[in-house]
């Protein structure tokens, strides 16, 4: 008997070794970082709604052709029509279009250059006002939900989804808050998605 006591209260005692750094008091900030969310590279993907200026030179018509990746991925140029642009780094579009160009004998010789001037972030859930949001590259979670118009009465501020390349990431913007080095950069096409609060 006093075996089996003394067998549960080691038991109790290592589970609360194990639960003690899991614990939460009320009102305080959730001890779980915001960790696993990839860094953003240079070399994030276009994505549609990409505005891109791409110009041809080197030829004997030079352009600056401002287009936009449409819905379906692709950007349209002289002569060549529609190229797929989605999907494709900067550097990748540019040798698109360039063997593009040179394949099809439009030019014999073309010196291509690709910019992107305005690239998107995405908001939506339980924010003021979801939508589109003009991505920077210091643009962080908070950041974005701020000129999203911040969040509703409605949101649970500790269950917030960014959502890059298929894959959601478990985000709290309270700890953001409490811990800027815990606010993760956005890359261009990422999601953000705001839960609603249970209460």
């Amino acid at each position: 008997m006093l075996l089996l006591r003394f067998i549960s209260q080691a038991a109790l005692m290592a589970a609360c070794f194990v639960f003690a750094g899991c614990s939460t008091t009320p009102g305080s900030s959730p001890t779980v970082a915001n960790q696993g969310i990839p860094e953003p590279t240079t070399f994030a993907k276009l994505r549609p709604g990409d505005s891109l200026v791409i110009a041809l030179q080197g030829v004997p018509d030079p352009s600056n052709n401002t287009v936009q990746v449409d819905d379906r991925g692709f950007v349209t140029l002289p002569f060549i029509g529609a190229v797929e642009a989605g999907g494709q780094s900067v550097a990748e579009l540019t040798e698109r279009v360039r063997r593009t160009y040179l394949e099809r004998r439009i030019y014999l010789s073309v010196d291509v250059s690709v910019t992107a001037t305005e690239r998107f972030v995405f908001v939506g859930g339980e924010v003021n006002k979801p939508g589109r949001i003009l991505w920077t590259p210091d643009l962080t979670v908070t950041k974005a939900i701020q000129a999203a118009g911040g969040f509703t009465i409605y949101a649970n501020e500790d269950r917030v989804s960014v959502i890059r390349d298929q894959m959601a990431y478990p985000f709290s913007v309270a700890l953001a808050q409490s811990k800027p080095d815990q606010d993760a950069r956005l890359a261009p096409g990422d999601g953000i998605q705001v839960s609603k609060s249970a209460f």
